[in-house]
C-alpha cells in the first residue's frame, strides 16, 4: 500500500464540536462516539481543508500507508448532499490546483447528466473562494509611499544561526542552548516587512509549514529540543489563515510534556503584512 499525506485525528484532544464538518465537503470525517473520526481513508485527499477549522488543534497532516483517494467514491457520497456541497468540493480541488481531480469531478458529473455548479448558460461562474484560506488567490496594490520606502539603506540581517529549516535542525544543534528561540512559519518573512527587525532580532531561527510539512516529525523535533537544551523562550509567528495555527498546540504540548519553564509567546500576521496579535 502505498503512502501518501491524510489527515489523523486526535481522540485525546478531540471534544467533539463538529467545525471540521461542513469545512469537508467529500465527506470523510463523521462524529460518532462523541469524538470526529475518519471514517475512510478513501474519501481524504489531504489536503487539509478541515485543519483550521479545529479549534483544538486536534487535526493534523501525516504521510502513511493508505489507500489511494477515490475521486469517483467520493462524488458518489457527495452528489447526495446537493448543488452546495459539489459546488464546495469543486471549488477545493480548484483552489489547491487539483486539476486531475477536478477533471475527474466533472466528467462524473457529465457521465450523470449533471450540470456543473461553477457553470451556467454564459460560461464558467467567478465563484468566490470556499476553499481552504491559505490558498487564496489575491493581488494587493501597495502605495506609491511605500513603493519609495524600497530605497531606504539597507539595515542587515539578523540571521545568526544555520540551518534554519526546522526539519534540518539536530536537537542538539550548540546554538539552541540557552536561546530564545523564534519558529515561523515560512510565509511570514515574506509578509512582514519588519520580520529581522522587529521578530527575529537576538533570537534563533527555526521555519517550516504547518500545512505542508508532517507535524508529528516537528511534535517529536520540539519536545527532543526542549530536552536536551535550556530554551529561554519560543515565539510563534504565523500568518493569520486557519492552516498557520497548527503548531500553536504542538509547541505548547511540547512545553508541557517536557516539564519545561520555556516561555511562550504567538505572533499573528495578517496576510496584508500587518501585526494582528
Amino acid at each position: 500500500m502505498p503512502k501518501r499525506k491524510i489527515i489523523k485525528i486526535s481522540e485525546e484532544k478531540c471534544n467533539g464540536c463538529g467545525l471540521c464538518i461542513p469545512n469537508c465537503p467529500e465527506g470523510a470525517i463523521q462524529i460518532i462516539d462523541g469524538k470526529a473520526r475518519l471514517i475512510s481513508d478513501l474519501f481524504c485527499d489531504g489536503l487539509g481543508a478541515c485543519l483550521g477549522h479545529c479549534p483544538e488543534g486536534a487535526i493534523t497532516i501525516v504521510e502513511r500507508e493508505a489507500k489511494a483517494y477515490d475521486e469517483r467514491r467520493v462524488m458518489d457520497n457527495i452528489i447526495k448532499q446537493g448543488d452546495n456541497v459539489i459546488k464546495a468540493h469543486l471549488l477545493h480541488l480548484k483552489d489547491h490546483n487539483e486539476e486531475k481531480l477536478l477533471k475527474e469531478a466533472l466528467e462524473y458529473l457529465k457521465e450523470k447528466g449533471l450540470k456543473s455548479p461553477l457553470v451556467n448558460e454564459n460560461g464558467p461562474i467567478v465563484a468566490p473562494h470556499q476553499g481552504c484560506p491559505g490558498s487564496k488567490v489575491m493581488e494587493f496594490t501597495r502605495s506609491k509611499q511605500k513603493q519609495q520606502a524600497s530605497h531606504i539603506q539597507d539595515v542587515g540581517s539578523e540571521l545568526s544561526n544555520w540551518p534554519i529549516q526546522l526539519m534540518l535542525v539536530p536537537p542538539f544543534a550548540p546554538y539552541l542552548n540557552n536561546a530564545d528561540i523564534l519558529i515561523a512559519a515560512d510565509c511570514v518573512p515574506f509578509a512582514y516587512a519588519s520580520f529581522h527587525q522587529e521578530l527575529l532580532k537576538d533570537k534563533v531561527l527555526l521555519v517550516g509549514c504547518p500545512k505542508l510539512d508532517d507535524l508529528s516529525v516537528y511534535s517529536v523535533k520540539i519536545r527532543d529540543m526542549l530536552k536536551n537544551n535550556k530554551v529561554n523562550s519560543i515565539t510563534y509567528a504565523h500568518m493569520e489563515v486557519p492552516c498557520c495555527f497548527g503548531l500553536v498546540n504542538i509547541i505548547k504540548e511540547a512545553i508541557k510534556e517536557v516539564k519545561s519553564d520555556t516561555k511562550f509567546e504567538e505572533v499573528v500576521v495578517g496576510i496584508k503584512g500587518n501585526r494582528l496579535k
